[in-house]
């Protein structure tokens, strides 16, 4: 499996000191005082405003990240996660209500829009069998980002609160794919 490989920086625009690394970080300030750019070399990586994978995330791919604020958070990135490269099949099953409860439908590609396609205006629970997957509160893959692999999630509302921000709707996904190592 193909590992990626991000640097963080204190500063913007990849000024003062840096922290490299290829696996899951909880806790950058272990290495930085703060974190405020980075430059993916290789794979994709979901970075996180708070410690421990919680808080607002932000999915980035190979690049230049200059501005933290310009991704979306609110603070520094403080944890990031390593999204390892799946080849094969991509599976999930999303249901209206919770604990798998409701209308459900099963999706294998990407999805612009879940009312659109589905009629199904909010999934509250989802059960991701196979792939990595990105879940965006707009249609069109737009707003806030939640970054979903392979398990159960029977409570998406509960979950995003867990992750430290206001519930989220998801409104669209995609398929993280090998194209972006």
């Amino acid at each position: 499996m193909s590992m990626g490989k991000i640097i963080f920086y204190e500063d913007r625009n990849f000024q003062g000191r840096s922290y490299e690394t290829s696996s899951d970080c909880p806790e950058l300030t272990s290495y930085l005082s703060r974190c405020n750019s980075c430059r993916v070399e290789s794979g994709c990586f979901m970075v996180y405003d708070h410690s421990n994978f919680q808080g607002n995330q932000y999915f980035v791919r190979r690049g230049e990240y200059g501005d933290y604020q310009r991704m979306g958070m609110n603070d520094c990135i403080r944890s990031c996660r390593n999204i390892p490269m799946h080849r094969g099949n991509f599976r999930m099953r999303m249901y209206e209500k919770e604990n798998f409860g409701g209308q459900m439908h099963e999706l294998s590609d990407d999805c612009e829009s879940m009312t659109d396609r589905f009629r199904m205006n909010d999934m509250q629970s989802c059960n991701v069998m196979d792939g990595h997957w990105l879940m965006y509160e707009q249609p069109s893959y737009r707003g806030r980002q939640m970054y979903m692999r392979p398990g159960e999630y029977r409570n998406m509302r509960e979950l995003s609160m867990h992750m430290g921000s206001n519930p989220m709707r998801v409104n669209s996904m995609r398929r993280i794919m090998d194209s972006c190592y």
